[in-house]
């Protein structure tokens, strides 16, 4: 079992995150050893969704704007609809994930979080999954879209659902521990 902690984990994620997809990766990489830190598009606490309906709140620890990417080892991306359908729609966000998979760093996305792969423009050639609806999106941004529980292509990390956040965490956790 890989020990991550010298690794710091960067979530970032707004309101109608589906909670699952944040709080599973989050206490799985903390029962790791990894820091892990939550950005936002403000400091209020952000409202999680379970399939729509409302879920846990979670504080953020800092803002978007404030994040250097330097800092950190990884980036994740939980899904929900709401969440990356208004992240993408935000400069410093989309730039922020263009950043880290410009840097070679992990960013693994989940759901629908890889629309946030779309909007940075970095799946171009190659293998990705999500939930079904924006696969079409997927195809459409250049990606090679797979049907699979957790699928690695360089240092991007994709998955389908919150039914895959243990095989989705495992293949974070296995970027981040080579």
């Amino acid at each position: 079992m890989a020990d991550l902690g010298d690794k710091h984990v960067l979530i970032m994620a707004t309101d109608r995150f589906e909670e699952s997809e944040l709080f599973g990766p989050l206490e799985l990489l903390r029962g790791r050893g990894a820091k892990v830190t939550l950005a936002s598009l403000a400091m209020e606490p952000i409202l999680g969704t379970v399939h729509d309906e409302p879920g846990k709140t979670i504080a953020p620890d800092l803002l978007i704007g404030d994040v250097d990417p330097d800092d950190y080892h990884a980036l994740l991306l939980p899904g929900g609809v709401g969440n990356p359908d208004r992240l993408r729609m935000d400069r410093q966000a989309v730039a922020l994930v263009r950043a880290f998979a410009d840097a070679g760093k992990p960013v693994a996305a989940i759901c629908h979080g890889p629309w946030l792969l779309v909007e940075a423009d970095v799946i171009r050639g190659r293998r990705v999954t999500s939930w079904p609806s924006i696969r079409t999106d997927l195809r459409n941004a250049g990606g090679d879209v797979v049907d699979e529980a957790a699928v690695t292509d360089g240092n991007i990390i994709t998955s389908r659902n919150p039914d895959d956040v243990p095989a989705f965490t495992e293949a974070l956790i296995a970027a981040l521990a080579s």
